[in-house]
């Protein structure tokens, strides 16, 4: 089983940003899961562990793309009407079992394979059949026009899947369509994920007057189990360092992520840094990203740690940005940046140079039709309803410190990233 090396969280540097993070992560983390073998209705949400070879040409024999007549290019006129007699059918499944002659049409229809000779399909409703059984063709047909070669979609002994792939519905019916009745996948990824605080109510229970509702670990809960991960909930924690030390050491035995929000800073009640540097190693990575603040990663035993911030809105951005990809990679995937859309800007902004940020943004159509984003109209980042009634995110790069209405930004929406 792969290990994380003692330092693969190691960094000196005063400042990260969110580009370096992810470099970082990439070059520095090996998949923690084994690989296992699933049937193809079980495969989907997986993560591939090889590469899928392709064991046969897709489509395995050329064949017509639609119902029609299929014929010999050369026999066709390039400037009148060709007339040909009829003088075989072929339906999918079927073949017409001798070579094609020259200035003959053979029926044919969508899916089933050319006769030798042939090149190329007339669609029907572009052919006249004449009361003698004939088939008129009017001219301008290209070479091959309506027929599929063998292969087309994807030749044999190529790559049809890339291993690191999160298997979608479409992946897994190529797969059926290659042949292949299970797939490898990596073994699902293992994470624990728990709060610490006194201050932490758990819902459903009653609320004392000086505490909260835990909510951070239910979001990180939800996002975890979105990307098919095994997701164990450890609960609350006390404001203890030695209950702290021992359900992080017991978690690192049986999983291959930890995963918190809060509690990781130098104040006399954050005991979760004192636990997991006893149990092993802790590094903090201070990023250029706002909302945002030090992202603590670690290893407590086998498993990585990852300790978020504890504003839910900076614990959004930080899972999105740094705990997302380093569980995926972990897990074996390759993760994919987020899609991006320009959209216009309806609001002020102004930052600072040198650090990424991600304003909470509602986008709508405006009276011309073009797309526009709208911030939320209160920036704390505390503000659980921010993530809620908006949209997604527009990010704002390091080089940028004024925005203005009318301007175009990149807005990633939450079905992107959550």
């Amino acid at each position: 089983m792969a290990q994380l090396s003692d330092d693969c969280f190691a960094f000196g540097g005063a400042l990260m940003s969110v580009d370096a993070a992810l470099a970082a992560l990439r070059e520095r983390l090996v998949p923690l899961t084994g690989v296992e073998t699933v049937p193809l209705r079980a495969a989907v949400g997986r993560i591939l562990a090889e590469d899928l070879i392709a064991p046969i040409d897709l489509p395995p024999f050329a064949n017509s793309a639609v119902d029609g007549y299929a014929v010999r290019h050369a026999d066709l006129a390039p400037d009148t009407d060709t007339v040909l007699p009829v003088t075989g059918r072929v339906p999918a499944g079927g073949a017409l079992g001798r070579p094609l002659r020259a200035g003959e049409a053979i029926r044919i229809f969508t899916g089933a394979p050319m006769p030798e000779g042939a090149d190329t399909v007339m669609m029907q409703e572009d052919a006249e059949v004449l009361p003698d059984g004939r088939v008129r063709l009017p001219p301008g047909l290209k070479r091959g026009a309506n027929a599929r070669a063998a292969g087309e979609d994807v030749p044999k002994g190529t790559v049809a899947l890339a291993r690191g792939t999160m298997l979608r519905p479409q992946d897994v019916g190529m797969a059926a369509a290659l042949g292949f009745a299970a797939l490898p996948v990596r073994r699902r990824l293992r994470v624990a994920v728990f709060s610490t605080g006194d201050e932490l109510a758990e819902p459903g229970t009653a609320l004392a007057p000086e505490q909260v509702f835990d909510s951070n670990r239910f979001t990180l809960q939800a996002a975890l189990a979105r990307l098919g991960f095994a997701v164990s909930d450890l609960g609350i924690l006390p404001d203890r360092r030695e209950a702290v030390a021992r359900a992080l050491a017991a978690a690192g035995e049986t999983h291959d992520l930890i995963l918190t929000s809060g509690g990781v800073s130098t104040g006399e009640e954050d005991h979760v840094k004192a636990a997991v540097e006893s149990a092993g190693r802790l590094d903090f990575w201070r990023l250029a990203i706002k909302p945002g603040r030090p992202v603590a990663l670690g290893r407590i035993g086998r498993a990585a740690f990852a300790g978020l911030p504890g504003n839910p809105a900076a614990v959004v951005v930080t899972f999105v940005h740094v705990a997302k990809p380093l569980a995926l990679l972990l897990a074996g995937a390759v993760p994919k940046p987020p899609l991006r859309f320009p959209v216009r800007s309806a609001f002020r902004y102004r930052k600072k140079a040198g650090r990424r940020e991600y304003v909470r943004v509602s986008v709508a159509a405006a009276e011309d039709g073009v797309l526009e984003a709208r911030n939320y109209p209160r920036e704390g980042a505390g503000l659980i309803s921010s993530l809620t009634r908006t949209d997604g995110l527009v990010e704002l790069a390091e080089t940028r410190t004024d925005l203005v209405p009318g301007e175009t930004v990149a807005f990633i929406p939450w079905s992107e990233i959550l």
